[in-house]
C-alpha cells in the first residue's frame, strides 16, 4: 500500500473514531434520573427488590421497585399502568391493580 493511501485510510479511521467518542461523551453528559415502574420484565436497569440482583432481573412489566435511567425531567411523563398516578415515579412504589 502506498504512503498516500495509508495516510488517507488513517485519517478516515481517526474521523470515525472521533465521531464515536464525541457521541458517547455527549450522551454521558445528559443528566439522568431513576424512573420506577416503567420497565418491562427483564429490561430494568438495576436492582428490582428482593429476589433480584441487577439489570434485567425484574419479574413483571411495570414493577414498582424496578427502575430505568431516563433523561432528567421525563420520568413523570412516561405512562405506567401499575403506578398510583398512572405515570413513572421517582421513588419505588406498590403497584396498583386496575
Amino acid at each position: 500500500m502506498s504512503i498516500k493511501k495509508t495516510v488517507y485510510l488513517s485519517a478516515a479511521l481517526a474521523t470515525v473514531a472521533a465521531g464515536i467518542v464525541t457521541t458517547d461523551s455527549a450522551s454521558a453528559r445528559t443528566p439522568k434520573e431513576k424512573c420506577f415502574g416503567i420497565s418491562l420484565a427483564g429490561y430494568n436497569d438495576c436492582a428490582a427488590g428482593p429476589g433480584t440482583s441487577c439489570a434485567g432481573s425484574s419479574k413483571k412489566d411495570y414493577q414498582g421497585n424496578a427502575w430505568k435511567l431516563v433523561p432528567k425531567g421525563t420520568c413523570v411523563t412516561i405512562e405506567s399502568p401499575s403506578s398510583p398516578t398512572g405515570y413513572g415515579q421517582l421513588k419505588e412504589f406498590q403497584e396498583v391493580r386496575k
